[in-house]
């Protein structure tokens, strides 16, 4: 899943590539992406890009003051071409979602692999019109994102495990699964620990390791063409999706807590003092 480095990377890139070009037509390739209908997304067509934000994992294009506004879900991506194929896509073939042409050619793709359809795009007149965007925790790399903050938001959450925390956009916007494994085996946390049971100590580590893991990602993503950045991301982690391979920090072997949907990725000896946790089914927490 795309998450906070790789959105704000496709937003870089857009605001180079896209900014200032006239949106020439929108071709939607399957219906089910659209989740609104006023402002139709035909009304995108003649309007200029002005500019591109990112809130969390959305991505926000601003078309002349209308907002194509676009959550990449788990297997959904943008693809950038410097020409476009002009003949209309058939709807329902392939992984094509949603196509934008812009008035030189070029213009891109989202596309969705697999048979789970979450992408979703929307055409509004203000971003927090959508309902994933206006719920949306801090950002955890603006200036306000402070260890006194992040400290409230764990008091809060109580006895909710801190991965679980760092995963709730609601409460921390862009962190997804692969990440929030990376931040946890910087700040040497199990996933499993309650976020209200983190030492004053453990709350700092924490929070220097979300600001050093997400920045670098962001720095290494810096510059690269839309098409490298899943490659740029999945040669950047430690842990997540390394099961079986050695920690880069202690050479233990990193290990994997499967779930229905998802997996965990964690070090024993960095992590969880050695010990080896059981299926998160049948596994009792950290203390």
């Amino acid at each position: 899943m795309p998450e906070l480095p790789e959105v704000e990377a496709l937003a870089r890139f857009l605001r180079q590539r896209a900014v200032g070009h006239v949106v020439a037509r929108v071709d939607v390739a399957a219906i089910n992406v659209l989740k609104t209908y006023d402002p139709p997304v035909t009304s995108l067509a003649g309007l200029t890009v002005t500019g591109v934000e990112r809130h969390g994992k959305f991505l926000d294009l601003d078309v002349d003051g209308l907002h194509l506004v676009v959550h990449l879900a788990r297997a959904g991506w943008l693809r950038w071409s410097e020409q476009l194929g002009q003949t209309p896509p058939k709807p329902g073939k392939g992984p094509l979602a949603l196509r934008v042409h812009l008035d030189d050619g070029s213009g891109f793709d989202l596309t969705e692999a697999g048979t789970q359809k979450r992408l979703a795009a929307y055409v509004v007149r203000d971003p927090y019109d959508v309902p994933g965007v206006r719920t949306l925790g801090p950002e955890p790399l603006a200036p306000e994102f402070t260890v006194d903050v992040l400290a409230g938001i764990l008091r809060a959450a109580g006895r909710q495990q801190v991965k679980g925390v760092l995963r709730d956009q609601s409460v921390v916007a862009g962190i997804g699964n692969a990440y929030s494994d990376e931040v946890l085996h910087v700040a040497r946390l199990s996933p499993f620990k309650p976020a209200s049971g983190l030492s004053g100590d453990d709350v700092a580590r924490l929070h220097q390791a979300v600001r050093d893991t997400l920045e670098g990602a962001v720095a290494r993503s810096a510059g690269l063409a839309a098409g490298k950045l899943k490659a740029e991301k999945k040669s950047g982690l430690r842990v997540h999706g390394r099961t079986g391979e050695p920690c880069p920090v202690c050479g233990d072997t990193v290990r994997e807590v499967s779930f229905a949907d998802r997996s965990l990725q964690y070090c024993p000896t960095c992590q969880t003092g050695g010990q080896v946790l059981a299926d998160r089914r049948l596994s009792r927490l950290l203390k």
